[in-house]
């Protein structure tokens, strides 16, 4: 696109944005004259990777409840904010949330510009650009997954993905304004979310059709993708033990898979049944009669769940917590999944 082209493409799309705008609860609607505030579009941005945002919403209302400021988040203790992300998933973001907050708030708080964004903890390329645009008005070039389809289809860039990522950043940068920045990503967002969605796009409804090289001409088809390999395949057990009205849950190390998350016992998650694998306490062990299926970033995994109960024994020390509150303990979606199994099913001790 020409330079007047471009100026002409961000009038209609900031048009368009100023009437459709998405209400989201980190947003400040366009025309407002409040400024956003980094913290919320810091931690709205960390929820929204790989996550969709009808997910984050409620998340996103129970955490500025909780801990309203960047300030209060650095206070936190690390197991409450793990806990209260339970469900989100790449919980490696929890451990940096709290490590990037205490950063912003030891040097009095969040930076500006891309560069010195991207210093912080769990703040990546794509992070620093979007907090630097929308909460600092830089004209930094904010491209997500719906930014990059927007682009695919605007200039018919037919190179399969993840191939075309380069280009698709060039397109987008030559359409970056230097007035509304912020206003710019988000519309393109939002357009990307609303209008041009993967199926069904609604092309004679979008602002800037008259610009788009792929209108009528199936726009759904982009961006192109290549077919992706199976993922590995990885099993493991877990153990479901109570005593009582309690169940024996753990905190799993900080590094690695699901670190600083409550959990039920676990095996390694491994290529073969772990035909080794320990129990937390000797007692009767029924397998349950489903393993729980669930799919990792980089792995499928098929987790056996045994279940005991040693109520006629001492209880052994740990980490106990109430089966009938079980929902609120904060575990990670893979050990929720396996927790439900064990409630649901009809199981005893041998």
């Amino acid at each position: 696109m020409s330079t007047i082209e471009a100026s002409v493409f961000q009038c209609a799309l900031l048009g368009w944005y100023d009437v459709h705008a998405r209400a989201l609860p980190w947003r400040v609607p366009p025309g407002s004259q409040a400024r956003p505030d980094p913290y919320r579009i810091w931690l709205s941005e960390i929820m929204l990777q790989q996550t969709v945002v009808a997910t984050v919403k409620d998340y996103f209302y129970k955490f500025t409840t909780r801990w309203p400021t960047v300030e209060a988040l650095a206070q936190a203790p690390e197991e409450d904010v793990f806990a209260a992300w339970a469900g989100l998933g790449y919980y490696a973001r929890a451990r940096n949330l709290v490590a990037c907050a205490r950063q912003v708030v030891a040097r009095g708080g969040f930076p500006d510009t891309e560069e010195e964004l991207r210093t912080l903890p769990g703040i990546g390329p794509y992070t620093a650009a979007a907090v630097a645009s929308i909460a600092f008005g830089r004209p930094s070039v904010v491209v997500d997954g719906n930014v990059e389809r927007v682009m695919a289809r605007l200039f018919a860039v037919e190179t399969p993905m993840p191939d075309a990522k380069r280009d698709l950043a060039r397109h987008a940068a030559s359409l970056t304004p230097v007035h509304r920045p912020g206003d710019h990503a988000q519309a393109l967002m939002d357009l990307g979310a609303t209008i041009c969605r993967p199926t069904s796009a609604l092309c004679l409804a979008c602002p800037v059709r008259p610009f788009c090289k792929a209108a009528g001409h199936s726009p759904e088809r982009l961006p192109r993708k290549r077919k992706k390999a199976p993922k590995p395949e990885r099993v493991g057990t877990a153990w479901w033990l109570t005593h009582g009205p309690d169940v024996l849950l753990v905190t799993r190390p900080a590094k690695g898979l699901l670190g600083g998350m409550r959990a039920l016992p676990a095996s390694d998650f491994l290529t073969t049944p772990p035909s080794a694998a320990i129990p937390p306490a000797a007692a009767d062990w029924t397998q349950l009669p489903r393993p729980v299926s669930h799919i990792f970033t980089h792995f499928r995994l098929t987790l056996i769940v045994m279940a005991a109960d040693i109520s006629g024994s001492p209880r052994p020390d740990g980490l106990w917590h109430s089966v009938t509150d079980i929902e609120n303990a904060g575990l990670p979606t893979l050990f929720a999944k396996a927790a439900r199994l064990a409630m649901a099913t009809k199981w005893s001790t041998k």
